[in-house]
């Protein structure tokens, strides 16, 4: 069924006094929406379970931004090319090669045709944002940011015939050996079962649940914050992870970046993250530096933050600038905090004077003339300084100085399941499950083994949700 047909299907949910699907999706994100779309579009009724309430649809999807795209030459709004191979390169960088090579290839390789996919599925694109980010050639804008790329997709679906239950969490899943036959649902409180003849687990990750990731980081991980969905809290993984399906990554792997410490527990959102690192430096509450604050672009290692930060005493750390660095980052939502002197900033943020006067003396001092360049690897270097700050070290001289309060901000965890190249779990006895694909962040691992490059959480979720749609559709459509 193509999808003009498919937007004026009325499907019947109902069987009895119980509900009835050909495919069955577990979330309501960006990859849940994609295996909903495609698996509609190939002629199957499809049921999408949105644990959130319908005005907080769309878990961790609602605060992206954009989407890294491989590209041959100019297209939408990006400029020159971005080969395939260089996006793969970037990506082997960050992951010191924690990467299953054939699927990163495969994502990298669909991600060229996804502009012109979800445009012509109502997504709509804007020129890049200003600030430090780089990304005017690798990555492509929403117009509207995340809430709209996700209003779009429910569009989409609901036009396909896909039928939405929002408040709708899936707590049991009835599994016969490899064959899944349905699922337990909480629906408004009320637990009710869905049959299906596919099931697709784009439900996301586990990093709003704090026992877990306790498990892993110990009561450090009490401090971190969450900057995504509360209510991603794995219970669809752990569901499967019981069932016996294989696991990939290491459950203390994470998306997780520098937040401002004022920002709230749980659903800040992009709007809390800090883009000051690379033109400042990072010291913790001794007062020490811990990394190389200009080791590369900000895309390709903010991501590394929220886990060094998580490693300090007491999780948090602090940004340390002065007056001239805060027009090279994008501005912040708290404002920071000022002072006249160092031994001064130090007082307000709760630091030692003397430790942070000493450390901040000790970079200068490391600091060389040189070029300063903020679009660019300008190679301006400390010598002699542990750890260096190998690009953008210019002296902090320059009052007021300014200071930001540093969290570890959790977007989303990295263990999840095996798949294949369509998004069918594996199973660790050996084996696929007949029935089973999953999506998104659940299976994110599979890529992403550490590390993380601005805008490719989007690209495996769309990508694998389109494929483990499709291939659910198609399971579904075997059987009579």
């Amino acid at each position: 069924m193509n999808a003009a047909a498919a937007s004026t299907a009325t499907p019947n949910y109902h069987e009895g006094d119980g509900l009835v699907c050909d495919v069955l999706v577990a979330g309501g994100g960006n990859a849940a929406l994609c295996a909903a779309i495609s698996a509609a579009e190939a002629g199957a009724r499809v049921i999408l379970c949105e644990a959130a309430p319908r005005a907080m649809r769309g878990g961790n999807s609602r605060h992206v931004r954009n989407f890294r795209i491989a590209h041959d030459g100019p297209v939408a709004f990006l400029d020159g090319a971005y080969p395939e191979e260089e996006y793969f390169e970037d990506l082997v960088r960050v992951t010191a090669g924690r990467t299953d090579e054939h699927l990163a290839r495969l994502a990298i390789r669909e991600s060229k045709g996804l502009i012109e996919w979800a445009g012509a599925r109502g997504v709509r694109y804007q020129k890049h944002l200003a600030g430090t980010l780089s990304l005017e050639r690798t990555n492509q804008f929403f117009l509207g940011g995340g809430k709209a790329l996700v209003n779009t997709w429910y569009r989409a679906a609901e036009a396909r015939g896909v039928c939405i239950l929002y408040d709708a969490e899936v707590t049991g899943l009835a599994l016969d050996g490899g064959r899944f036959h349905g699922a337990t649902v909480k629906l408004r409180g009320f637990e009710r079962f869905i049959e299906a003849r596919a099931f697709v687990a784009a439900a996301g990750g586990f990093e709003a649940n704090l026992d877990w990731l306790v498990e892993s980081w110990g009561e450090a991980a009490r401090n971190f914050l969450v900057r995504g969905s509360p209510l991603d809290r794995g219970t669809v993984l752990r569901l499967l992870l019981d069932a016996g399906a294989e696991r990939v990554g290491d459950p203390d792997q994470f998306h997780a970046v520098a937040l401002d410490a004022r920002s709230p527990r749980f659903d800040g959102g992009i709007a809390t993250r800090l883009d000051s690192v690379p033109f400042s430096i990072v010291v913790n509450r001794e007062c020490r530096r811990f990394y190389d604050e200009g080791e590369d672009f900000w895309p390709k290692r903010y991501a590394i933050w929220g886990c060094l930060i998580a490693q300090q005493p007491g999780q948090i750390a602090f940004s340390i600038l002065d007056s001239k660095a805060e027009q090279d980052f994008l501005p912040p939502l708290y404002p920071p905090y000022r002072a006249g002197t160092i031994e001064e900033l130090a007082g307000v943020l709760g630091l030692d004077p003397q430790g942070l006067a000493a450390t901040v003396a000790a970079y200068n001092a490391a600091c060389r003339e040189g070029s300063f360049d903020p679009k660019r690897l300008d190679g301006l270097a400390t010598e002699g300084l542990d750890p260096p700050k190998t690009n953008w070290a210019r002296r902090i001289d320059t009052p007021p100085y300014v200071g930001f309060p540093l969290r570890p901000g959790i977007t989303f965890t990295y263990m999840g399941v095996r798949v294949d190249e369509e998004g069918r779990v594996q199973r660790s006895a050996g084996g696929a499950f007949e029935n089973v694909f999953s999506a998104g962040e659940m299976m994110a691992g599979n890529i992403l083994g550490q590390g993380y490059l601005g805008g490719l959480g989007i690209v495996i979720g769309m990508v694998f949700g389109r494929r483990a749609g499709a291939a659910a559709a198609a399971v579904a459509g075997e059987r009579p």
